[in-house]
């Protein structure tokens, strides 16, 4: 191998790695992750897999990259393709699929779909706890949605009887979707339906998002010595970083329970099991429109954030207090100088935090 720039693994790709413009924000946080799985995988270690069980409690085991992959992700027959539509998903949906992340192509077939979310350990509202407390925030893009919903659709082996008999005729009398008033008598038995699905489907959990973590001495930008591993969601899984608890509820004076108000976690179930409702009733369902149409005057930019005090209880296992990639590791995942290409953003306030002559008194 030519000690050009390049990423440990990475060898067939729509990324050029000898390009400065490939080493960008956007590129690197999708390309960094994917190195780092394969390097973890030449390790003999397996991802943290964020897993739900039937009745939606959180289930943390182990997941091979290569089955998360699909493929041996150190072959000669793997193709990453970042920014790329997952065509299997396409027959669900009305227009295009959106693109994701990362789609894991062999011999031109589509194999695995991930969006990637590289991410900072701790998170603002953990960095003043001990370590065994830190967590990480996680945002979700509303395009992320509609692959939870094609999961799950493909995870019930596409049945649309069956998915109908799983809604239970839910929501069958709304005549406006996006009138908060004319929804929220509903969300107990959408938050319902959706268990159903879940139970319905655990035993064939699919990987939807792969989330590397990059651990700090707390606040500090400096690197731990142990500051990076894997984890991954499955769709069961990652329904525990948004869907509300029973908790959540309150009884009507009329008997029926509800939500008390609809915010970007509320919203997102509601996303999903519109989606997972039309494509019972139509054979396929409009994601976009419904993101678009069912805002619930909340701006859609994003589906939703879980900061570090919900990902934490649900993410807890030894490797998330002590990552297993020790920060001498990283360059042997960043190769033939590609750390020279990264173009960083120039933040202010960073580059305040890191000057701190700046504030010493003048003698």
């Amino acid at each position: 191998m030519p000690d050009n720039p390049r990423l440990f693994g990475i060898v067939h790709s729509n990324r050029d790695y000898s390009l400065k413009d490939t080493w960008g924000k956007n590129q690197f946080n999708s390309s960094f992750p994917a190195a780092l799985a394969c390097y973890l995988y030449s390790k003999g270690m397996k991802a943290v897999y964020c897993t739900a069980n039937t009745n939606m409690n959180k289930n943390i085991i182990k997941i091979g990259i290569d089955e998360l992959f699909g493929i041996d992700p150190l072959g000669d027959d793997i193709y990453f393709s970042f920014e790329t539509q997952y065509t299997p998903f396409q027959k669900y949906v009305t227009g295009s699929i959106p693109r994701n992340d990362l789609v894991i192509l062999s011999n031109g077939q589509c194999l695995t779909s991930l969006e990637i979310k590289l991410v900072a350990l701790p998170d603002n509202p953990t960095c003043e706890l001990s370590d065994e407390f830190f967590g990480s925030e996680i945002v979700i893009r509303p395009d992320t949605i509609i692959y939870l919903a094609c999961s799950f659709i493909h995870a019930l082996n596409d049945d649309l009887v069956l998915i109908k008999e799983l809604l239970c005729d839910v929501c069958h009398d709304i005549n406006d979707w996006s009138e908060i008033n004319s929804i929220l008598p509903h969300t107990y038995g959408i938050y319902n339906a959706i268990k159903r699905i879940v139970c319905a489907s655990y035993h064939n959990q699919i990987p939807i998002i792969m989330e590397p973590i990059w651990k700090t001495e707390g606040k500090s930008p400096k690197l731990s010595d142990h500051c990076l591993d894997v984890f991954v969601w499955s769709n069961c899984g990652m329904l525990l970083l948004f869907m509300p608890s029973e908790s959540d509820f309150i009884t009507a004076p009329n008997g029926i329970k509800h939500l008390k108000k609809i915010g970007r976690h509320e919203r997102t179930m509601i996303w999903l099991f519109k989606m997972l409702k039309d494509y019972a009733e139509n054979g396929h369902f409009d994601g976009r429109r419904i993101i678009d149409e069912l805002s619930y005057n909340t701006k859609n930019d994003k589906a939703f954030a879980s900061n570090g005090l919900r990902t934490h209880p649900i993410m807890t296992c030894p490797e998330l207090t002590n990552p297993r990639i020790t920060k001498q590791e990283i360059k042997n995942i960043i190769l033939g100088g590609g750390q020279n290409l990264l173009s960083p953003e120039r933040r202010f306030d960073a580059i305040i935090y890191n000057s701190p002559d700046l504030f010493e008194e003048e003698v």
